[in-house]
């Protein structure tokens, strides 16, 4: 039995002004502002972009969105009540050096069946920030 995997191409920052494209026009298209944080397999910022009119906090929560769906390889829309007390997650946004955000708007980026990234979403309400993201990864793939 050959344990050998084949090469899955790492997100590129091509890919990555792609999904900021894709997020942020569908974002447009329902007059909402708002930031888009692409990261890289490793957490690595590859991307950022915050509309002018997006509110200033959602640089910091498309980060964080993408930050945990990339850990946590989940879209955070599903990990919401997790933290909820009773959570399986419920203490771990505060046991971590690096902020986690358990809020819809992250969503983990797949190739060839392979985490390579991370895309966040901030400055509407979470179903849509959940949405625009949603779209821009179908987009790419």
């Amino acid at each position: 039995m050959s344990t050998t995997t084949a090469a899955v191409a790492p997100l590129t920052t091509s890919d990555a002004e792609a999904l900021i494209d894709a997020a942020r026009t569908a974002a447009e298209a329902a007059g909402v502002a708002v930031a888009v944080t692409v990261l890289d397999a490793g957490g690595h910022l590859l991307a950022f972009r915050r509309d002018d009119r997006a509110v200033l906090i959602a640089g910091e929560t498309s980060t964080r969105k993408a930050y945990t769906a990339l850990q946590l390889d989940a879209p955070t829309a599903d990990l919401v009540d997790a933290v909820q007390p009773g959570g399986i997650f419920h203490t771990l946004p505060t046991a971590l050096d690096r902020p986690l955000l358990f809020i819809a708007g992250g969503v983990p980026v797949h190739r060839g069946g392979r985490l390579i990234g991370a895309i966040g979403v901030g400055g509407g309400a979470p179903d849509q920030d959940h949405g625009y993201a949603t779209a821009a990864v179908k987009a790419l793939a």
